[in-house]
């Protein structure tokens, strides 16, 4: 294809996740002409799909209401928080949300214009033009556009390519899908310090137990099937259920730092959700940070007539994440610190009696 042949977007959205999603929608449809690149048949998101409080009100302060196909058994009001390390369970409140999140995205999808095209691919390339970016995709198809948002996660192909220098600190998260097993459908919050510092999970969801976790990429399988043993072996889930799993997931997720790991964007190209690095540090929840640094975006860009003003507004709009990331990064040790974790959980301080 020519260049003369290329389709030209004012703007290309990589990814049509919450962020991708709710950015699409929130952008001026008069003043910017939209692509939204969907990869999502293409890429596997390890996802408890449990909506927080803060995602929670950030969807109320847009007014939206979550029909009722969306949400999944059971609904949890608690959290059993297991220490493998120590042998330690404590329960705390908790108001989650427990959707599917296929469907959930989908509904978000659904309320991007029509105004906006949409193009169910994968994104293979991105190159910087004199005059803004051309866009490859799967098929051989190129785009081009004035301004490029990376929305696509951890593996973000915009951060990998026009800001490769930007690191960011990422772990391997899999899942297994099982049978339910019977167990009280509690959500669980497991830490294990020998085989992993971040954290894992179980819950349930129309019938089915997942079990996943978040480890080092260089022995992520090798820690999963410990901790799975572990889980056994302490009675907390029957050896039975291990043995069948229905389907297996995995994926990269990215942990940012204090001083590191956050990167907006730059010269037309603009990061949003977890591909700048906004996801929560303690207990990897990104929802609530997609759609927040989607709104910011989609704010700066409307109200913006250059990239420098955008990039400014841009800046100054995401100081509020910035902040809330470095209070999950304080807020980090006292969970996955073994003495610290088993001192607070051994108290019983805002623990369910």
């Amino acid at each position: 294809m020519s260049d003369k042949n290329k389709k030209i977007y004012d703007v290309v959205i990589v990814g049509a996740g919450p962020a991708g999603a709710t950015l699409a929608r929130m952008l001026d449809c008069k003043k910017y002409g939209v692509l939204v690149i969907d990869g999502s048949e293409h890429h596997e998101k390890v996802c408890g799909g449990l909506v927080s409080p803060d995602a929670q009100y950030v969807l109320a302060k847009y007014d939206i209401c979550l029909p009722s196909e969306i949400l999944a058994s059971p609904q949890l009001f608690s959290v059993r928080t297991i220490d493998l390390s120590d042998g330690l369970t404590r329960y705390y409140r908790r108001n989650y949300l427990n959707v599917n999140r296929e469907k959930f995205d989908d509904f978000l999808r659904g309320m991007i214009p029509e105004s906006a095209d949409i193009i169910k691919s994968r994104c293979e390339a991105v190159v910087r033009e004199s005059d803004g970016f051309s866009v490859t995709l799967a098929d051989g198809t190129e785009v081009r556009c004035k301004y490029l948002v990376g929305a696509d996660g951890a593996s973000s192909v915009v951060r990998r390519s026009l800001f490769g220098s930007q690191k960011i600190h990422k772990y391997t998260a899999i899942q297994e899908w099982y049978e339910d097993s019977g167990e009280n459908p509690y959500y669980s919050c497991i830490f294990d310090n020998d085989t992993s510092d971040g954290c894992s999970w179980i819950f349930f969801k129309d019938g089915e137990m997942v079990f996943g976790g978040a480890f080092d990429i260089k022995n992520s399988r090798e820690a999963f099937e410990a901790q799975k043993e572990k889980l056994v072996k302490l009675g907390v889930v029957p050896e039975s259920v291990f043995l069948a799993p229905k389907k297996i997931e995995a994926c990269l997720v990215s942990r940012p730092k204090i001083r590191s790991g956050i990167f907006l964007g730059d010269d037309r190209a603009f990061l949003i959700g977890e591909a700048a690095g906004f996801i929560s540090p303690s207990s990897f929840e990104g929802i609530s940070y997609a759609l927040l640094s989607a709104e910011m975006l989609a704010s700066s860009m409307n109200v913006g007539d250059s990239p420098e003003k955008i990039k400014k507004k841009y800046r100054k709009s995401a100081l509020k994440l910035r902040f809330k990331v470095i209070i999950k990064c304080v807020k980090r040790p006292f969970m996955y610190n073994r003495f610290l974790r088993r001192t607070v959980m051994k108290s019983g301080v805002t623990a369910i009696k």
